[in-house]
């Protein structure tokens, strides 16, 4: 084959699925498709679209490929994601939303069995964002077709097995939140071997390994050349941490914003993680723990914002300031540092709709710079994904954090990190632009207000 020189990678969002082509050179996207990802909420349970996604997959693999030549394939996916697959790769059930309640119907007897947070850094999560409480619950409830299974897959080796035949794990899916792993000993937790389902995990390979070719029928339909490889891949995320890994210095943080708001503490300060708080230990691509924190951030926004235009003027954002507007936690509850509090707003009568925004973003800011103190969080913190273009949003956690804030310039933090897993030597990638903290005090006295107001809640 040529030289490697544009990756295309398959980046599966819990809201949003997306196909970008990376040009190495730059470390930039340089083409994307985008769909829409809703489950499919009928039997036996709501469910992922992993036939719709497939397709949408081979369509854009096949254009952009038109455009220009595909040298290779990496995937990253959200987590709390596993798929049951039989010998011959077939799925024994649909791949379970992890929105769904079902598994709390169980929670009592799987509590009884989960491993502490001090052996694999996992709080105890609600609905299925405990992956393990996922497979716990589809055993229970569905035994034959659990029977079935030659393999357990994280979601991002899924769609690999499905480009390559070959079936793999990988760390960075495994330390997510899924009391599967242990982070301390590179091994998983003594709930696999508890219920019996080593044998059932397919291998650990490292995010970087070429797994092969992709299949004659891939190739086919895609029009791509047969010996095109594929790499195993790794969790959203982390796929966002890894150029920081790479090439920066700690002490630093990253922010992947998505869904999910994911908050990335490397050589920060000493800490001992709240589980209650939704703090946990991540696993990089390199293999390490990383203290994390995270709130459903992305969907907050959504919700918020829903029908609502994203403009504003320097004197709605005055305003909000002056008048102390503050929206306090959490509009998405069960998960993030304030799990148990309901979202209320606070001197906010008569706000026009730039206002509502600016106020909304600050809110979105400092649940972040919660999370970044939560987790031992020190030095210079760098923003990915769609709220790094949000300037209120970079402007409110420089003041909380009392540190510098990088705006990514990548439209997806999340595929650059991903492309890498191709690269022998990583290229220099676009940083973005620094803002320091805010010198006006009335940010600083709105975090401040913001703070007391939250300790009032309770």
């Amino acid at each position: 084959m040529s030289a490697t020189r544009h990756i295309a990678v398959i980046d599966i969002g819990k809201t949003n699925a997306k196909v970008a082509l990376v040009g190495l050179a730059t470390l930039s996207e340089v083409a994307l498709r985008r769909m829409s990802n809703a489950p499919v909420r009928q039997a036996p349970y709501p469910h992922h679209d992993v036939e719709a996604l497939w397709a949408f997959i081979l369509e854009s693999l096949a254009g952009l490929h038109r455009e220009q030549r595909i040298d290779a394939i990496s995937i990253t996916t959200h987590g709390a994601t596993g798929v049951l697959v039989d010998a011959a790769g077939e799925l024994v059930l649909p791949v379970l939303d992890y929105e769904f309640d079902g598994p709390d119907g169980l929670a009592a007897d799987y509590d009884a069995i989960r491993p502490p947070f001090s052996e694999t850094g996992t709080p105890r999560l609600p609905l299925g964002l405990n992956l393990g409480a996922q497979f716990f619950w589809q055993q229970k409830s569905f035994p034959a077709e659990f029977a079935r299974a030659a393999a357990m897959l994280m979601y991002p080796q899924y769609w690999a097995l499905r480009l390559t035949g070959i079936a793999a794990n990988e760390v960075t899916s495994l330390g997510c939140h899924t009391d599967l792993w242990n982070p301390w000993t590179a091994d998983f937790s003594s709930l696999v071997d508890r219920l019996e389902w080593r044998g059932l995990m397919a291998p650990v390979r490292p995010a970087s390994d070429r797994l092969g070719p992709i299949l004659p029928a891939v190739a086919m339909r895609t029009g791509l050349d047969p010996q095109t490889p594929v790499f195993c891949g790794l969790h959203d995320s982390n796929a966002s941490l890894l150029p920081h890994l790479l090439s920066d210095k700690p002490p630093f943080s990253v922010v992947s914003t998505g869904t999910w708001v994911v908050s990335m503490a490397v050589g920060g300060k000493q800490i001992a993680l709240a589980a209650a708080r939704d703090t946990l230990v991540n696993v990089n691509a390199l293999g390490n723990p990383v203290p994390s924190a995270r709130f459903m951030g992305g969907r907050e926004f959504s919700v918020l914002t829903k029908d609502q235009p994203e403009q504003w003027t320097e004197d709605d954002v005055g305003t909000v300031l002056a008048r102390k507007m503050l929206l306090l936690p959490s509009t998405q509850q069960g998960s993030g540092p304030f799990p148990h509090h309901a979202a209320i707003w606070l001197d906010a009568e008569g706000l026009n709709s730039g206002q509502r925004f600016a106020a909304i973003s600050f809110y979105l800011a400092l649940m972040t710079a919660t999370c970044l103190e939560l987790i031992g969080a020190d030095g210079p913190t760098t923003v990915e994904g769609p709220f790094a273009r949000n300037r209120l949003f970079v402007g409110m956690l420089a003041a909380a954090t009392a540190r510098a804030v990088v705006a990514s310039e990548a439209a997806t933090g999340t595929s650059i990190g991903a492309a890498l897993l191709a690269c022998d030597r990583p290229a220099t990638h676009g940083k973005g632009e620094s803002i320091e903290p805010p010198i006006d005090p009335a940010w600083a006295d709105y975090v401040s207000a913001w703070l007391a107001a939250v300790d009032v809640q309770g």
